[in-house]
């Protein structure tokens, strides 16, 4: 046998052999085969499905409220003028100290008013001694009696000119017409000042309020002495209450609208007024209501939610009650543990499978207990 017979005899037997090996090989993998299949299938279907994430819908307290944005201003204030004209003696209180009722804020020069009440009291004085004398003298029937009249009747021109130039006189020391904080001064000491003239401004700052301009749908919802809670940008973090003081009883026929004022003393030292703020109104709460997020709601009509159930979503139609904050209250449609998809909601239809990446349930803190008149919603 020649050298290239031998070689060519022994690859045919090797690859004889290999095929036997393989097809051996072969049919022992078959049911593996099956197996990979079906996980190749189940990993097609992940692929599938939409990324979402889900809340659960849980129970927690709420409350129905009207909120808007308003200044905040002092319950009284007043601008200060002098009653008389002067020079400015002595200026005795500065910006921002507070004051009281009757305190004195300015002396002016009180020389012109004191002369004119001793002239004053010097005529009342002549006066009353002549119609002392007159009296005995129309008892001896000396004077008659419409001489007596006369002078008593000069008599009270007097008096009241007297009083009058007392007054005038007192008018050279300004006082504080109410008490409060000096919110501006325009007076030093040594000016001139003009009768009229406006030289202190006095804010009462131990009360502030807030006048919302509600729409007239909620005159039947709003009424005073309901909380009210408010937020300044001023004051970041800090949250004040009140309550509402007074509502107006008329609409305004031109926008529809009525005032409600808001009053805050306790506790709002650190507020000031002119600051503006947002306003929150609680006029009904309820203790136990289901709630999901806000953002679980679609916008495509009726109110509804797509709720998760054996990894599909289901566009379930639900009835809201009140919102607060980012939650709703839901009312009928869901059980409490419900999943319902708060984000990938654009991509989803009746049906589509999804997986849950970021569940949130439960996400729903339980809220501290509060008054409610009922507590089913």
């Amino acid at each position: 046998m020649s050298r290239h017979s031998f070689l060519h005899g022994s690859a045919g037997r090797c690859a004889a052999a290999l095929l036997v090996s393989s097809s051996l090989m072969l049919a022992g993998c078959k049911p593996g085969g099956d197996e990979a299949k079906a996980a190749d299938k189940q990993e097609q279907k992940a692929v599938d499905a939409v990324p979402v994430e889900a809340a659960a819908a849980a129970r927690r307290g709420v409350a129905a409220s009207y909120t808007g944005t308003a200044a905040l201003e002092a319950r009284a204030e007043s601008q200060v003028v002098a009653k008389t004209s002067g020079v400015a003696l002595a200026v005795l209180v500065e910006e921002g100290q507070h004051v009281t009722a009757g305190q004195p804020l300015v002396r002016l020069d009180p020389d012109r008013a004191r002369l004119a009440l001793a002239q004053s009291e010097a005529q009342l004085r002549k006066l009353e001694n002549n119609y002392r004398r007159a009296n005995q003298l129309v008892a001896q029937q000396l004077i008659s009696a419409g001489e007596v009249d006369q002078m008593r009747f000069d008599l009270e021109n007097a008096r009241a000119s007297y009083n009058l130039a007392r007054l005038e006189l007192s008018y050279a020391t300004v006082v504080a017409p109410i008490s409060g904080v000096i919110a501006s001064r325009s007076i030093k000491t040594g000016n001139f000042v003009q009768i009229n003239t406006p030289i202190f401004r006095i804010v009462d700052d131990s009360r502030l309020e807030a006048t919302l301009n509600v729409p007239e749908r909620e005159l039947a919802t709003l009424r005073a002495g309901q909380p009210v809670q408010l937020v300044v940008d001023a004051l970041p973090g800090r949250v004040f209450s009140g309550r509402v003081d007074r509502i107006s009883p008329v609409v305004d026929a031109g926008s529809g609208t009525f005032r409600v004022i808001s009053a805050f003393d306790e506790g709002a030292e650190a507020l000031q007024p002119g600051m503006f703020g947002r306003i929150r109104i609680d006029y009904d709460q309820r203790t136990d209501a289901l709630v999901v997020p806000r953002l679980a709601l679609l916008d495509d009509g009726e109110p509804a939610v797509f709720r998760i159930a054996e990894g599909k979503v289901k566009r379930t139609p639900v009835k809201l009650g009140y919102a607060e904050g980012q939650w709703v209250a839901v009312r009928e449609g869901l059980s409490e543990g419900d999943q319902v998809v708060t984000a990938g909601k654009v991509a989803l239809r009746d049906g589509t499978a999804v997986q849950v990446i970021d569940a949130a349930a439960p996400a729903v803190a339980a809220a501290p207990a509060r008054e409610a008149k009922d507590g089913s919603h």
